[in-house]
């Protein structure tokens, strides 16, 4: 009587078996997309980034993101405008960046009693052979720095805006183009007003980006102290190696030429430029050259990242360099404090992201 009762309760223990239809099946793994992985090489742009930083973390310490923008910059054949306090390295980055490249290097020094010709070139007449010839300015050259390019007044900053557009220069009728690839760096100090002129919407709408400089952190100025407590001269800077060349700048600007983008994030590019021209906060929009140098841009820190396809984060990361000069707060606003990245911010949190 007790053996039967308990195979009656070993029988209710056993776990009822599931239908065979209810049992799951194991899912293949899905591949990633056309649109989530690399269809092009990009190793090239990827290696030679890799080579310039090397050379510069040598010298500079930190200020990573500028590195990238001018890298940036320099892959989409545009200019860079340098903002920061005196003493950050920002004439220095230029100087270094440019020893990296296997490419003509040029300093100009703006000055409030610089003439147009000391920077494009003049004329000349020959006595020799009785002819006028052009002797070029410090302008012709592949990197050029223009240190403190707010000190010059309205006609020599002038004197830069054919050049920086159309990369030519024309005097008394003549047209010069400068060599490829040119490469225009320029810095100004924000704090100091005495003795400068405020660059003109036109001259600034040049810029491919703007790039705000700021103090480095403290475990960095650490790091600068130890790098150079015995270095005093700084000549760790004859170390910096050139790695890049005009050929591999051009070769690598056809790469991310190819970088792919979709449709729905052209039309996020332009929402974004759009909602500049009629936000209540700004007096001023961005013209479709600010979404041509977001497109740009977006597709080649796509290609320094890694990737031969944009994504939304690429056009959010660059919408601040290349918008933050090309925008102008009304008065209210600025009277209440508002600044630039607070509208832009504003604007791409209020665009809708594309899936």
């Amino acid at each position: 009587m007790h053996q039967e009762e308990n195979t009656e309760f070993e029988e209710s223990r056993t776990e009822p078996t599931l239908p065979e239809e209810e049992i799951a099946e194991e899912k293949p793994i899905e591949e990633p997309g056309e649109w989530e992985r690399n269809l092009i090489d990009i190793s090239p742009i990827t290696l030679a980034v890799e080579q310039v930083k090397t050379e510069l973390r040598k010298v500079i310490v930190g200020q990573e993101q500028m590195t990238d923008l001018l890298l940036v910059a320099l892959f989409t054949n545009g200019h860079v405008l340098l903002e920061g306090v005196p003493g950050i390295a920002k004439t220095l980055t230029a100087k270094l960046m440019a020893q990296t490249l296997k490419a003509e290097f040029s300093r100009i020094q703006f000055t409030p009693d610089l003439m147009p010709s000391d920077v494009v070139g003049t004329t000349v007449f020959n006595l020799k052979n009785s002819e006028f010839n052009f002797n070029p300015g410090p302008i012709f050259a592949n990197v050029v720095l223009i240190d403190e390019i707010n000190r010059a007044p309205a006609k020599t900053q002038a004197a830069l805006f054919e050049v920086m557009e159309e990369y030519q220069v024309t005097v008394d009728g003549t047209t010069h183009p400068v060599p490829t690839p040119f490469f225009v760096i320029a810095t100004q100090n924000p704090i100091e007003q005495e003795g400068t002129y405020k660059l003109p919407e036109a001259q600034l709408d040049r810029f491919l980006l703007k790039i705000n400089m700021e103090y480095p952190k403290l475990e960095e100025e650490k790091a600068i102290l130890e790098r150079f407590s015995e270095d005093f001269s700084m000549t760790v800077k004859k170390t910096v190696k050139t790695v890049f060349s005009t050929a591999k700048i051009a070769s690598c600007r056809k790469l991310i030429e190819q970088v792919r983008i979709r449709k729905e994030l052209l039309d996020y590019i332009a929402a974004i430029v759009h909602r500049t021209r009629n936000h209540p906060d700004l007096y001023l929009g961005a013209s479709p050259r600010a979404s041509l140098a977001i497109l740009k841009t977006s597709k080649a820190i796509a290609a320094m990242r890694g990737r031969d396809f944009v994504t939304p984060d690429d056009i959010q990361y660059m919408a601040y360099p290349v918008l933050n000069h090309r925008i102008i707060l009304t008065p209210e606003r600025e009277m209440e404090g508002y600044v630039a990245r607070d509208v832009i911010n504003e604007i791409v949190k209020s665009v809708e992201v594309p899936r």
